[in-house]
């Protein structure tokens, strides 16, 4: 059972969204403001990066205006 953890782009609260099966439909909306424009954030403790790869995780790092800026992409549900 994935928990996934997001940050509302409008009021800026950080909520979680249990997934219970693949092929459930889940509400995606901020349980705050009810807003549909929210990014995903990767949980402190539900990730273990490393050089194998196996945990689904990948990284691309490159360079920004404020020095190194680094992008990962996280296994499961997104929204399309």
């Amino acid at each position: 059972m994935p928990l996934y953890e997001f940050k509302c782009n409008q009021c800026n609260e950080f909520f979680e969204i249990l997934v219970m099966n693949a092929n459930d439909t889940v509400e995606m909306k901020c349980p705050k403001c009810s807003s549909e424009e929210f990014e995903r954030v990767m949980s402190k403790a539900s990730y273990a990066m490393g050089q194998g790869g196996a945990s689904g995780v990948s990284s691309q790092t490159r360079t920004c205006s404020t020095g190194n800026c680094t992008t990962y992409t996280l296994p499961g549900h997104t929204r399309d």
